[in-house]
């Protein structure tokens, strides 16, 4: 088999992050994690992500538990403050966004980096889903003054496939281009160029790493080729490759990258490898051995650690859109490969290097399907999207019994994603325009023109808060969407630092009782509201109840229920209130904002649709609501 000179390859372990972000909606409890990190003190991964991205969300959101404890708890397991830590500990960060969903100014950023650095962070890879490298600059600046390592993270995307009208479509759009009609193709705006420019300007404000971060899994094998040994010819610093098996190429994407010589590649353990996921260290390190390359890894401990995650794999069911059909267990240390399976391994490899990309896909894919990886996602493909924002769409949706929209929603990605700019899909923008295609979807499934109902997000990413778009937003939609043509970037200088109430029903506690918390609450302040909340009031009740001496029970009395007589306003699909802005006997005129819902981690304004009298409020703040359910009833 061909032997390729080249240096050792680094490996960034996904597992307890990304991994589990892609394939199980990021629903790993910190029992899991604390049960997994001892197997992972002898693997020594170059970096481990492990926190940032959806982590410090989801893990208050859904599993009710602290982000800081869980950077803590893995820090003390790496040693990551150490001088020699067992792994760099790094953490993905949108660059102005942070792990939120709005731009902050630089006292939240810097006040941020602080606290995670404290805590044993290593490396921040700073993304802007924008690739507005304006977003990333401070960041960078900060990070490498805080004495963190900055990891300048490059967003893949592609342009937009060429619209077929359909009044040019079957026989006579054929016979059209036949004689020259068709319309010139349009400019290609995702060139090398493009990429290799955003890491050379990463790389001049201080990024020690430059990582192709390929969210949705659209590098194909040779277009990854022409990008990294661009990048290896351009830049001095390390480069990383980041990609998932989504759509089908990531397998042999990531080996085209290693051939080409990349740094560091992005990599899963078997049971969390593959789909819609990054490959499997397993199957690279099978690759690499037959090439002659050092993967910087402990595989035996890798081992150990995938043993582990099978039984961690199987107790989150509830999210595994594979769980009937997982992979088969392999271990690349012990297990003999049949013949013609390690016959495809050196096949793909010569194809790899004779550049036949084709055939190097085929050999990829049957190497999957040997070992029961998922198919390639062709829902996916067409709709370029990344495999988080897919199996979070999927999770979201189920939650709110609304499975039946996914496949529309997500055949409008597209021509959501080009009317707000042509913006490359990586959260924050990915559920910006995840949720309003799932809004647009609705629209027409209530026989509404497109958005009519658009979220609050998108709304600020039309109007240039988030910062400039790859393609200018068309004016005339801008004006639609935000009642103004004119591009207005938000203003850092008029954020407001969010209030630290003092909860009188609780004793007089503020909300949030340190520095830590009070990050949460300005990054995120919906879902940390409420677990700051649970918190103080865990530990008002022990109070209470330390000090509070026995009283008689007391019989309640159920006050009956008055019934719904007139019209009502009703939730166009699940989600929890967020703030309620009218009340009780209250006259609204038509456009008058009623109430501000929180659906698919996105604010949506509910405004009047008539000039009414409201009757009654059936909801309150923090409620979870059903779709289609009662909001407030009007009077007759």
């Amino acid at each position: 088999m061909a032997k390729i000179n080249r240096p050792i390859l680094k490996i960034r372990d996904l597992t307890l992050r990304d991994g589990q972000q892609s394939l199980f909606a990021t629903r790993m409890s910190q029992a899991t994690i604390d049960r997994l990190l001892p197997f992972y003190e002898d693997a020594h991964f170059h970096i481990m992500e492990v926190w940032g991205g959806a982590v410090p969300d989801s893990v208050m959101r859904y599993l009710d538990e602290s982000p800081w404890n869980r950077l803590r708890t893995v820090s003390k397991a790496m040693d990551s403050k150490s001088e020699h830590p067992k792994s760099l500990l790094s953490a993905l960060s949108r660059g102005r966004n942070l792990f939120g969903y709005v731009p902050y100014p630089n006292s939240v950023l810097e006040g941020f980096y602080k606290e995670a650095i404290a805590n044993g962070l290593n490396v921040m890879r700073i993304f802007d889903a924008l690739n507005d490298i304006d977003n990333v600059k401070e960041s960078i600046r900060l990070i490498n003054n805080l004495g963190g390592i900055a990891d300048g993270a490059v967003c893949y995307t592609v342009d937009p496939k060429p619209e077929v009208k359909e009044s040019e479509g079957g026989f006579f759009g054929k016979i059209k281009k036949m004689f020259g009609g068709s319309e010139p193709e349009p400019e290609k705006i995702f060139t090398d160029e493009y990429f290799v420019g955003k890491a050379k300007a990463m790389e001049a404000l201080g990024a020690k790493i430059i990582t192709l971060k390929d969210m949705a899994g659209l590098v194909n094998p040779m277009r990854a080729a022409s990008i990294i040994s661009a990048l290896k010819r351009e830049v001095k610093v390390p480069v990383d490759f980041h990609t998932h098996c989504t759509p089908g190429y990531g397998l042999a994407s990531a080996l085209m990258a290693v051939i080409n010589g990349v740094d560091i590649l992005d990599t899963n353990i078997w049971w969390f490898g593959g789909g819609s996921a990054a490959p499997a260290i397993e199957l690279i390190y099978i690759f690499c051995q037959r090439m002659g390359v050092e993967v910087e890894a402990n595989m035996e401990a890798v081992g150990r650690i995938r043993k582990e995650l099978l039984g961690a794999r199987k107790e989150l069911a509830d999210f595994d859109l594979n769980r009937d059909n997982m992979p088969i267990d392999f271990d690349p240390l012990k297990d003999q490969l049949p013949p013609e399976i390690a016959a495809l391994f050196d096949s793909a490899i010569e194809f790899a290097m004779a550049g036949d990309e084709e055939a190097l896909l085929d050999a990829c894919h049957k190497i999957e399907a040997y070992f029961h990886f998922p198919k390639p996602n062709e829902l996916v493909k067409t709709a370029e999207v990344p495999g988080g924002m897919y199996s979070n769409m999927v999770a979201q949706l189920r939650q709110l019994k609304s499975e039946d929209l996914l496949e529309d929603a997500m055949k409008l990605i597209p021509m959501v994603r080009r009317d707000a700019g042509l913006i490359p899909l990586v959260t924050p923008t990915s559920q910006i325009v995840g949720s309003q295609a799932v809004l647009v979807a609705l629209d027409r499934k209530n026989g509404k023109p497109d958005y009519s109902t658009t979220n609050n997000q998108f709304i600020s990413l039309v109007k240039g808060e988030y910062g400039h778009t790859p393609v200018p937003v068309d004016p005339a939609f801008r004006e639609k969407i935000t009642g103004s043509a004119v591009e207005k970037p938000y203003d850092v200088s008029s954020y407001k630092k969010p209030v630290n109430p003092v909860l009188e029903d609780l004793g007089g506690k503020k909300l949030a009782s340190n520095n830590e918390e009070m990050l949460l609450l300005e990054l995120l302040p919906n879902v940390a509201n409420g677990f700051l909340r649970k918190r103080r009031t865990e530990e008002f009740e022990a109070e209470m109840k330390e000090s509070a001496s026995a009283a008689p029970a007391v019989a309640e009395v159920q006050a009956e229920v008055e019934p719904i007589t007139g019209p009502t306003f009703t939730a166009p699909m699940g989600g929890r209130i967020v703030s309620v802005n009218v009340k009780d006997g209250q006259a609204v005129k038509k456009g008058d904002l009623l109430l501000v819902y929180e659906a698919m981690k996105m604010e949506n304004d509910l405004e009047a649709e008539t000039d009414a009298v409201v009757k009654r409020v059936l909801v309150k703040e923090g409620e979870v609501v059903g779709t289609d359910a009662p909001l407030i009833e009007f009077a007759d």
